[in-house]
C-alpha cells in the first residue's frame, strides 16, 4: 500500500472502525477447518437478500400500488406489472429475477436451517444466533406475504383474503385486528397500498437489522461445524485455534463456487422455468384480480404449504372456540416452536455424526413429514394419494408429529446412546 492510500486509510480508521471490522469479521476471523458443502447456504441466503433488495427497487420505479380501474378495465397495479414485462426494458428479468429470488431465499433459508438441525447449531452458546435466526424467517415470511399481493393477481388477492380472515378468528380482538390489516373491511386498496408500504420499507428494515445482528452474534461465539466441536478450546501459541482457519481468502474463495453453482442454477430458472411449474408463480396470478370470481382452489405459495397444512389440520373446535382459532395457533406455533430448540435438545452431542439412532430416526421422518405437509398444503383438502389414500388424515398425522417431535425432545434426546464426541475437529 502507498504511503499515501495509507494516509487515507488512517484516516478513516480514527473516524471509523473500518480495517478492525475487516480483520474481526474476515482475516482474523476464524472458522472451523471442516466446513463442508452444508455450509454455503448462509453466504448464499445473503446473496439472494442483496438480488432481492436490488431487483426491487428498480422494480418500484415502475410498479404502481393502486387497486382501481384503468380505462381498460384492468387494475392500475396489474396493469403496470405488466408494462414491466412488456415495455420496461429488461423489465422481465428484473421481475422474474424477482419473483423467482423468492422462492431462492426460502430455499437457501431452509436448508440453511436444516443444517442447523443436522448439526446442532442451535445449541450453546449459539442460541442467541438461532432465535435471530428464527425472527429472520418470520419476518421472511411476512416480506414474502406482503409481496405476494403487489401484483394484485387473483391468487394474490384471494390468498391475501383468506390469510388475513384468519385473524377474525382470534378471541375478542379478531375481527378488529383483522380490519386493522386489512385498512378496510375487505383487500382493497388500502390494503394494496398498506402491504406495499410494509414490503418495501418496513419489513425490509427489519430483516435487514437482524441480519446484522445474526451475523455479529455468529462472529461473536464463532461457527460451529460438523462435528459440533468447539474450536476455540483449543488455541495455539499464537492464540489462534488450532482448528481454525482465517475466513478469507479460505472461505470467501470457497463460497466464490457455491455462488457460482448457484447463479448457474438460478439463471437457468429465471431464463427457461421462471414460473417453476405453476410453483413459483402460479398461473391463477396472471388473471387480474377479480373479488366477484372466486378461484375454485386457493393455496398460498409452496414455501408457506407446510405451515397452511397445520392450520388446515385442526378441524375440531376445542374449549369452546372454532377450529379456526386453533388452526392459527397451529401454523403460528409451528414456526415460534423452532425458536425453542436450545433448550428442548438435552443431548450430550450436537452434531448427527455423534447422535444415536432414535434422533437419526426422528429427524428423517421429521423430514418426510414436512415435505408431504408441503404438498398437501398445495393441493385441495379432498385431495387423495392415488386416488385411494385421503389427504386429511395423512395432513392431521404429520401435524402431529410436527409438533411432538419437538415436545418429545428433552426426553428421546436425553435417553439417545450418542456416541463420544472428541476434544478436535476429525476433517
Amino acid at each position: 500500500m502507498t504511503t499515501k492510500a495509507q494516509a487515507v486509510l488512517d484516516w478513516v480508521d480514527e473516524r471509523f472502525p473500518l480495517t478492525s471490522s475487516i480483520k474481526g469479521h474476515l482475516t482474523e476471523y476464524y472458522a472451523p477447518k471442516n466446513f463442508n458443502f452444508w455450509y454455503f447456504f448462509g453466504s448464499l441466503a445473503l446473496l439472494v437478500l442483496v438480488i432481492q433488495i436490488v431487483t426491487g427497487i428498480f422494480l418500484v420505479m415502475h410498479y404502481k400500488p393502486d387497486a382501481s380501474l384503468n380505462a381498460s378495465g384492468v387494475p392500475v397495479a396489474f396493469a403496470s406489472v405488466e408494462y414491466i414485462m412488456r415495455d420496461v426494458p429488461g423489465g422481465w428479468i428484473i421481475r422474474y429475477m424477482h419473483s423467482t429470488g423468492a422462492s431462492a431465499f426460502f430455499v437457501v433459508v431452509y436448508l440453511h436451517m436444516f443444517r442447523g438441525l443436522l448439526y446442532g447449531s442451535y445449541r450453546k452458546p449459539r442460541e442467541l444466533i438461532w432465535i435471530f435466526g428464527t425472527l429472520i424467517f418470520l419476518a421472511l415470511m411476512a416480506e414474502a406475504f406482503m409481496g405476494y399481493l403487489l401484483p394484485w393477481g387473483q391468487m394474490s388477492f384471494w390468498g391475501a383474503q383468506v390469510i388475513v380472515n384468519l385473524f377474525s378468528a382470534i378471541p375478542v380482538i379478531g375481527p378488529d385486528l383483522s380490519v386493522v390489516i386489512r385498512g378496510d373491511f375487505v383487500v382493497s386498496d388500502a390494503t394494496l397500498n398498506r402491504f406495499f408500504s410494509f414490503h418495501v420499507i418496513a419489513v425490509p428494515l427489519i430483516l435487514i437489522g437482524l441480519v446484522v445482528a445474526h451475523i455479529v452474534a455468529l462472529h461473536e461465539v464463532g461457527s460451529n461445524n460438523p462435528d459440533g466441536v468447539e474450536i476455540k478450546k483449543k488455541k495455539g501459541a499464537d492464540g489462534h485455534p488450532l482448528d481454525g482457519i482465517p475466513f478469507h481468502p479460505y472461505y470467501t474463495v470457497k463460497d466464490i463456487v457455491g455462488v457460482v453453482g448457484f447463479l448457474i442454477v438460478f439463471s437457468f430458472i429465471v431464463f427457461f422455468a421462471p414460473e417453476g411449474g405453476g410453483y413459483f408463480l402460479e398461473f391463477n396470478n396472471f388473471v387480474p384480480a377479480d373479488p366477484l370470481k372466486t378461484p375454485p382452489h386457493i393455496a398460498p405459495v409452496w414455501y408457506f404449504t407446510p405451515f397452511y397444512s397445520l392450520l388446515r389440520a385442526m378441524v375440531w373446535p376445542l374449549f369452546g372456540l372454532d377450529a379456526k382459532f386453533w388452526g392459527v395457533v397451529a401454523m403460528g406455533g409451528g414456526v415460534v416452536i423452532i425458536a425453542f430448540l436450545p433448550w428442548l435438545d438435552r443431548s450430550p452431542a450436537k452434531s448427527i455424526r455423534y447422535r444415536g439412532p432414535i434422533f437419526k430416526t426422528l429427524l428423517t421422518i421429521f423430514i418426510i413429514g414436512f415435505a408431504i405437509l408441503g404438498f398437501l398444503g398445495t393441493k385441495p383438502p379432498s385431495y387423495a394419494f392415488f386416488g385411494v389414500i385421503p389427504g386429511a388424515p395423512v395432513a392431521q398425522l404429520f401435524s402431529l408429529y410436527y409438533f411432538l417431535f419437538f415436545l418429545t425432545m428433552p426426553v428421546w434426546s436425553k435417553i439417545d446412546k450418542c456416541k463420544p464426541v472428541p476434544d478436535r475437529v476429525t476433517g
